[in-house]
């Protein structure tokens, strides 16, 4: 059986914070959250493959944003057919009342809640679209001699 056949499903292994290439070790320092100053802190290598995971500081925000927008596009379709069912005068609008208040209170809190493993999914989004698969830190190492 060769290796490729071993590894989980490419989702799976991304949802489940595994290495992008072998999808076993665990990316971060952490497995839980807390501290949240150190949620989206990467272990240098994997612990399984040796591949390198760091590859520079802070990446991953342009991809965090992506998903605090998705969020509050789906927080919108929850709540626009939540409004109109619980709308007190079918012929009122919404700029009439505090529903545009409510939504952008219950959206950020949302967010706020939601935000620790927004930053990670992101941080993984990040590993599996830009880093080099299959560079351990043996290779590395060769590469930058």
């Amino acid at each position: 059986m060769s290796t490729i056949e071993n590894k989980p499903p490419m989702l799976i292994a991304c949802l489940r914070m595994r290495c992008p290439n072998c999808r076993k070790g665990f990316v971060f320092q952490n497995k839980s959250i807390f501290p949240l100053g150190k949620t989206t802190a990467l272990k240098e290598n994997c612990t399984v493959c040796g591949q390198k995971l760091v590859s520079e500081k802070n990446n991953g925000q342009g991809i965090n944003y992506a998903l605090t927008m998705v969020v509050f596009l789906l927080n919108l379709l929850w709540y626009c057919p939540l409004y109109l069912a619980l709308k007190k005068n079918p012929a009122e609008h919404w700029y009439e009342n505090d529903s545009m208040m409510w939504y952008l209170i219950s959206s950020i809190f949302v967010v706020i809640i939601l935000q620790p493993w927004l930053m990670r999914i992101a941080r993984m989004m990040y590993l599996y679209l830009y880093n080099s698969f299959g560079q351990s830190a043996e290779t590395t190492a060769d590469n930058n001699k």
